[in-house]
């Protein structure tokens, strides 16, 4: 072993020179041999794979991130519009997160005691409910006898199942718990997005070359008013859908008004399917008072559901949306199908974007290959 390191030594001591102290570099390594390609190719599969487990395991916080930008963008033309009535800006977000926790406020604040009311109602009129289930004339006695539905109950509150129960009741706590943690995140995020969603408006256009800076500034300010303009038409229907229903409701005595209002009024913020499940279970409710009630009901629901498809929503956002029927549906189907209901809130402003950056960029493009 020492020949070949003596050798080395001196060879080393041969090639050090004042100007190369250390010598002068070798012939670097082929970079296209097999073994460098190999091992390039594995690393950018490695690579792959850590992000997308990355992004999977964090994907429950970037759907709430998405959320809360999208939120901000929505209330963006509230706070714009005060910005322009010389508002500073932290005073004009100052305004509208304050009138929104207001309005959430006084809302709950007058609609609570009478959703205890009418839970409280409903509890007590459950025994009549029970026994008017073994009537076999009436018509909850029917639907028992067909789907069984009594002995279904039964056998869920039956001893043997108590575990179940119990492990629903955690579970159903547990679920209402990390609705509220999500909530409360999304509010936060929401309010400091909102407040620098000017900064965080310039950081993304910076990621576009400066050629091309100008038209991306252009078509991402156009997509932000489309979703500013979504959101707050989608929120005006669903405060009318509520109010009819109420109104509705209350005018043909059907109980729990308040209570299926506001489950009205959520359902449809889910576009296309929403107002129509939430007219579906306002009709169930409506046939403890009478079937003819539940036939009037469920006709209404059927002709306001023309009223909000060909009046309301071309009025408050069609025009600045701009999405066809077909795509309407599709769009909350995949979207419903990806990512719940939030995707499907999200669904039809995505979709307007994709038309728009297909419109202005990629059909001209094919137009002039």
């Amino acid at each position: 072993m020492e020949g070949p390191v003596a050798d080395a030594e001196a060879e080393a001591a041969r090639i050090s020179t004042d100007t190369d102290l250390m010598g002068r570099p070798g012939q670097p390594w082929d970079r296209r041999a097999p073994f460098w390609v190999g091992m390039a190719g594995a690393a950018g599969v490695a690579v792959t794979v850590g992000l997308v487990e990355a992004l999977v395991t964090v994907s429950s916080v970037l759907v709430l991130i998405g959320l809360a930008l999208f939120i901000a963008v929505g209330l963006e033309p509230a706070v714009s519009w005060l910005a322009r009535h010389r508002f500073p800006r932290w005073a004009a977000v100052t305004t509208v997160v304050v009138a929104g926790f207001a309005l959430v406020g006084g809302f709950l604040a007058l609609a609570i005691p009478v959703l205890v009311d009418q839970a409280g109602q409903l509890v007590a009129q459950l025994p009549g409910y029970l026994q008017s289930a073994e009537d076999h004339n009436s018509l909850l006695g029917q639907l028992n006898d067909r789907f069984h539905l009594q002995q279904n109950l039964d056998q869920v509150l039956s001893g043997g199942s108590l575990p179940n129960v119990a492990g629903g009741v955690l579970g159903a706590g547990a679920a209402v718990f990390s609705a509220l943690g999500s909530t409360l995140i999304v509010v936060v995020l929401t309010i400091y997005l909102l407040a620098d969603l000017p900064r965080v408006r310039a950081g993304l256009y910076r990621l576009a070359p400066d050629s091309r800076r100008p038209r991306v500034i252009l078509i991402g300010d156009e997509i932000i008013a489309k979703v500013g303009a979504y959101v707050l038409g989608n929120l005006a229907i669903s405060i009318i859908s509520g109010a009819v229903t109420v109104i509705w409701l209350l005018t043909f005595g059907v109980p729990y008004a308040l209570l299926l209002g506001l489950f009205v009024a959520i359902l449809d913020l889910v576009p296309v399917v929403g107002s129509t499940i939430g007219g579906i279970v306002a009709s169930l409710v409506a046939l403890t008072v009478s079937p003819l009630t539940a036939l009037l009901t469920a006709g209404f629901y059927v002709l306001y559901r023309l009223v909000e498809d060909y009046l309301l929503v071309p009025r408050i956002i069609g025009r600045v949306m701009k999405v066809p029927a077909l795509l309407t549906v599709i769009a909350v189907l995949l979207g419903a199908g990806l990512l719940g209901i939030i995707g499907a809130l999200v669904a039809i402003p995505l979709a307007a974007a994709l038309l728009l950056v297909l419109r202005e960029v990629i059909t001209p493009r094919l137009d002039r290959a």
